[in-house]
């Protein structure tokens, strides 16, 4: 037997030996995900006991260093951790923003003071964080941004920004402990006056709205900032460079709602619905070049991954993988809304469990928005990667 086949055998093992059944039913709403914080809720024994022992051995972020919270795992052997954990129908012990985005950007440009505070307890989940990019006039034209962040000498404070700013599409900015945010520091300078800051959203100054959607839910938020004082050493990065820890980790976010290798939302769907009895062969048929196409973006999505492991990876590959992730998601509910025809429909019944099927598929008409939207994916792609002659 290979390294890699006792490694798998063992990871199964341990997976068989500590995963709750109760961790291995699908996702049905926002309660059944583990977000961890300060002030989250775990819905049943099950779902901390599972978050625990993983946070435990370092598999909530089993690539990670073991110095940092994490497994230490390799490439393969995390490759091989995810596949067993979608053998096993295993949901992650730990989502969080501070594992898909802020940690890579960590690893990458922070301090090791910063990586050995902050991975930790993203890894333990003992920390939500949430993203301070877009502002109400700065979407995909970021490097606009309007928060400043004006220096100041305190002989009690210390040395520390005040922030002042709105930020918009704040995902769970009502729930996060943290945020990174990008903060304007030098006015004179459009392009390299960015700073990439870390605060505490109990700060005084700090306050949030949410934004009700057509799906009647509110991830996202308003958030404003009020004369916030933010230490020095809270910025990751150089100063006035803070739009190379955004570019990098805005890679990170494009992966992650992609789907990119997680088997998640890009998921086949024909086995999901197989029980139903669909006669219409169109839809049948629908339904098969979809598994087909999602099967096929899963595999394209793990030759990215191994590709960015080692570092030969485009890139601009995250915003193809971004653009043809989300219009697939797209495309599944659009399918799984067919499929279920006026049950679907349905927006406050226990069976539809109070519409989530209708209400998911509202959800994904931000999937083209968030992150970017299609139409500079599709730019980006057509000029980095096609390198078409511009317009």
């Amino acid at each position: 037997m290979s390294e890699l086949e006792a490694f798998r055998a063992e990871i199964r093992a341990w997976i068989d030996a500590n995963c709750p059944e109760e961790m291995r039913r699908p996702v049905q709403g926002e309660d059944d995900i583990c977000w961890g914080g300060r002030n989250f809720v775990f819905k049943n024994a099950a779902q901390k006991a599972w978050m625990e022992v993983c946070a435990a051995k370092g598999y909530t972020v089993a690539d990670w260093p073991k110095a940092y919270g994490g497994a230490g795992m390799s490439p393969a052997e995390a490759k091989i951790w995810r596949e067993e954990l979608a053998r096993a129908g295993a949901r992650p012990p730990l989502s969080s923003f501070g594992i898909w985005m802020l940690g890579p950007a960590l690893l990458k440009f922070g301090t090791e003071e910063q990586k050995v505070h902050y991975l930790g307890q993203i890894a333990r989940g003992e920390i939500r964080w949430c993203q301070g990019y877009s502002e109400p006039g700065s979407g995909s034209d970021l490097v606009s941004l309007q928060t400043y962040g004006e220096e100041v000498s305190d002989p009690v404070r210390g040395d520390h920004w005040v922030v002042n700013g709105q930020k918009i599409w704040t995902s769970y900015a009502d729930k996060a402990d943290w945020i990174f945010c990008l903060v304007r520091t030098d006015k004179t300078n459009v392009y390299q006056g960015i700073s990439f800051l870390l605060f505490d959203m109990a700060t005084p100054g700090v306050t949030t709205k949410p934004i009700k959607l057509i799906s009647g839910s509110s991830p996202f938020c308003e958030t404003f900032f009020d004369n916030v004082v933010v230490p020095k050493a809270q910025i990751v990065g150089q100063l006035n460079r803070g739009w190379d820890v955004a570019k990098y980790l805005l890679g990170h976010e494009r992966e992650m709602i992609s789907g990119a290798g997680d088997g998640g939302q890009t998921s086949a769907i024909g086995s999901v619905l197989k029980r139903g009895g669909l006669e219409d062969p169109m839809l049948r048929a629908e339904l098969a070049q979809f598994d087909i196409d999602a099967l096929a973006f899963s595999a394209m999505g793990e030759k990215f991954l191994d590709e960015v492991k080692v570092g030969k990876a485009h890139p601009a590959q995250p915003n193809m993988m971004k653009y043809a992730g989300t219009e697939l998601n797209k495309r599944r509910h659009e399918l799984l809304m067919v499929a279920g025809g006026s049950t679907a429909l349905e927006w406050d019944s226990e069976e539809t469990r109070g519409g989530a099927p209708a209400r998911s598929w509202l959800r994904t008409k931000a999937n083209s928005i968030e992150g970017g939207t299609s139409e500079v994916m599709l730019n980006v792609v057509a000029k980095r990667i096609l390198e078409l002659p511009g317009a």
